[in-house]
């Protein structure tokens, strides 16, 4: 397992040739985080939408390439607010998952665990009404809470909380955002295990798939992981951390400009 620190990364747009030789020959399977590396992160996560420019480029590269988005976001939400019927989407870190309109690709896990979530979800809300700019947000499988709004001296209250709730409800864990903290079914499941989920069931598992996931948070270290040895992880960074991502982009914009890269790349291939 490999890990460095983001600012020592390469560029993917300085090093684009290098990755697109990489990539040559081989069949792409494209994998998007959603917040923070196709949209902005915002104080309130309701407006994190998606420009006219990034959602052109998404569609731009799906004509080629099969395309995933891979979002903490649930299912229904990531897909209204990307608004492409030609690609999968993965919604709740991996947890639901459907393909293509007309594609007979969905799955689910970890369905026993809605009443916990439920349970919890009420619990949450009612701690931390008194918190002011807590926001507990239900999703179809995890309660994320944000605290991006939250005074940085209450934030203590609300980890505090957060982990006692945690502790009460053994059959969920916590996964750490950027100013979230998103309470999940306690399973080996994640983006990485998604990934690779999708990877097989689209029949793309094999040495000739090129597997590329673009991502900026630690939830999307997962799918770097699970992709070392036989793809590519390029993440979007925004701070100093240790990845284990090999390429880093700086920005959304830089992301819409790696895409467009990519059409250009496959149309002068041809």
């Amino acid at each position: 397992m490999t890990e460095q620190r983001t600012n020592m990364l390469p560029s993917a747009l300085h090093r684009r040739a290098e990755i697109f030789q990489r990539l040559r020959g081989r069949t792409i399977a494209l994998f998007l985080d959603y917040d923070g590396t196709l949209t902005p992160i915002v104080e309130n996560p309701d407006r994190a939408v998606l420009s006219p420019d990034m959602r052109e480029a998404i569609a731009r590269v799906a004509d080629h390439y099969r395309v995933a988005v891979v979002s903490g976001r649930d299912l229904r939400t990531v897909r209204e607010l990307v608004g492409l019927r030609n690609i999968v989407y993965a919604g709740s870190h991996g947890f639901e998952i459907a393909g293509p309109e007309g594609q007979a690709l969905q799955y689910e896990q970890g369905v026993e665990f809605l009443p916990e979530l439920d349970e919890t979800e009420q619990v949450l809300q009612a701690r931390l009404a008194a918190v002011k700019g807590a926001r507990v947000e239900r999703k179809r499988f995890s309660v994320a809470v944000h605290y991006r709004q939250v005074d940085p001296g209450e934030v203590g209250e609300v980890r505090k909380i957060v982990g006692e709730a945690v502790a009460a409800h053994s059959k969920l864990r916590s996964a750490a955002g950027k100013k979230v903290y998103d309470l999940q079914p306690a399973i080996d499941w994640h983006k990485g295990k998604a990934v690779l989920w999708l990877l097989s069931a689209l029949g793309l598992d094999g040495p000739d798939v090129a597997p590329l996931y673009i991502g900026d948070d630690m939830t999307d270290e997962n799918a770097f992981h699970a992709l070392e040895g036989r793809g590519i992880g390029i993440i979007v960074r925004d701070e100093e951390r240790t990845t284990a991502a090999q390429y880093a982009l700086d920005g959304i914009e830089e992301v819409r400009v790696f895409l467009n890269a990519l059409v250009a790349e496959h149309e002068g291939a041809l």
